[in-house]
């Protein structure tokens, strides 16, 4: 790396810092918040919860670093511009050409980590989580609170007004619990004065008094109990561990893992698909163009995930498609904007 390259990397690598930091911050907070929700059906502790989050770190890496290096070199070439450094390397006979070829071969590494991440990685720790999370249920307790809507018990949805601790554990009271009607199954309300719930072998009883449950169909039917036992049982199956060739392989018959194959490949090409574009936008006269690079990044950015989303589950077509069209693109933006200008 010559000195000029190690000068202009250290601009780039400086902003791409400080980019990759807060885009990776809130993809954090948004994974949290998933994580979260899976909380609501078992139970982990700080140590669990951290190696969740290591199970999807992953796919934040997939999302934030082609983004933060799309804009951090533009933004750094900007500046670079703004301040006239790039015209002096220019006049003093530094070729665009240069730039280009180092920046190309930084974008082609970044791309080939990232594809490394996105098919070898995220396969491994997708079975990973998805094992944790069965086995977390295997072990589940119980985790229902009083005053709190959205709460469920196997197919019913539940909602508890209080609750009293005693020696013999939670004793709930007021209990409305509603299952709609499914195939066969007719829609049924149950109201009950008491409830109490236990787990012997991942099987959860639910133990109501003094209740009445409603029959919906038709006509209404009322049946009164004393005392009622409702069971329903967790799944304890563990899904096998895949091959990452195994994983892919599902493509045939899954259009979920279609979709995600060409999200995660083309998003990994993002940087190499687009470094010409970042360069383009950046390198400028600043007296006279000063005012686009945040339309022209956004734009690209706009176009090629909409491409993504349009194309996701034809990954034959979407792949070769948008990224050698982008990559085309972009050096003829390059060639006519940069090249032949300077």
């Amino acid at each position: 790396m010559g000195r000029i390259n190690r000068y202009l990397f250290s601009n780039f690598i400086g902003n791409f810092a400080s980019l990759f930091s807060t885009l990776f911050l809130i993809m954090s907070i948004v994974f949290f918040i998933q994580i979260a929700r899976i909380t609501s059906y078992i139970q982990i502790d700080i140590f669990e919860l951290f190696k969740l989050y290591l199970f999807m770190l992953p796919r934040i890496l997939v999302f934030t670093t082609p983004i933060a290096f799309f804009v951090s070199l533009a933004m750094a070439f900007f500046r670079l511009s703004k301040d006239n450094e790039v015209t002096v390397l220019f006049t003093f006979g530094y070729s665009p050409k240069k730039i280009g070829n180092f920046f190309m071969q930084t974008s082609l590494i970044m791309s080939i980590l990232l594809l490394f991440i996105s098919i070898v990685m995220m396969p491994i720790a997708e079975n990973l989580k998805d094992n944790f999370i069965d086995y977390k249920k295997t072990q589940a307790t119980l985790n229902i609170k009083a005053s709190e809507f959205g709460q469920s018990f196997g197919d019913w949805l539940i909602f508890i007004e209080s609750e009293n601790k005693n020696k013999n554990g939670n004793i709930y009271e007021n209990l409305i619990m509603y299952s709609p009607k499914k195939g066969q199954d007719k829609e049924r309300v149950i109201l009950a004065k008491e409830g109490k719930f236990r787990s012997i072998d991942s099987v959860f009883e639910m133990i109501l008094k003094d209740g009445k449950i409603y029959t919906i169909d038709d006509t209404y039917h009322i049946t009164t109990f004393n005392t009622m036992t409702m069971r329903s049982r967790s799944s304890d199956k563990i899904s096998d561990a895949q091959s990452i060739f195994n994983y892919w392989d599902e493509m045939r018959v899954n259009k979920k893992r279609k979709k995600d194959f060409t999200i995660y490949v083309l998003v990994s090409l993002f940087p190499l698909a687009t470094v010409l574009f970042a360069l383009s936008f950046g390198i400028i006269t600043y007296r006279y163009e000063n005012g686009f690079i945040y339309a022209n990044i956004f734009g690209v950015l706009f176009s090629y995930f909409a491409g993504i989303m349009l194309l996701a589950n034809t990954p034959m077509i979407a792949i070769p498609l948008i990224f050698i069209s982008c990559f085309v693109l972009s050096f003829l933006w390059f060639k006519k904007k940069i090249l032949n200008k300077y």
